[in-house]
């Protein structure tokens, strides 16, 4: 069951013929009981230490998810408080 999701995106530059082209692939941060699963990882719950958010102004900012393994970013649009809010509940 899935407590919440966060939308965020990853920006791709690829250059070809000589020209520079930029795809924006959408994706979501997953909120489990047990787990946050994004497009490529899936972090125990157990091993997520913080939280943490970093406006960049123009509505978007940067998700960092504290983890024992690093510290991941995710870039967002979307304001990120409730997903934050949830995910300190699990992890306090």
């Amino acid at each position: 069951m899935i407590i919440a999701t966060q939308p965020y995106y990853k920006i791709e530059r690829v250059v070809s013929a000589g020209d520079l082209e930029t795809i924006i692939h959408q994706r979501s941060l997953c909120l489990y009981p047990d787990r946050i699963v994004s497009a490529y990882r899936e972090f125990i719950i157990e091993e997520i230490f913080d939280i943490s958010f970093r406006d960049l102004g123009q509505g978007h900012g940067v998700l960092y998810l504290h983890t024992k393994q690093g510290v991941f970013p995710y870039t967002v649009e979307a304001d990120a408080e409730l997903f934050i809010a949830e995910v300190k509940k699990l992890i306090s």
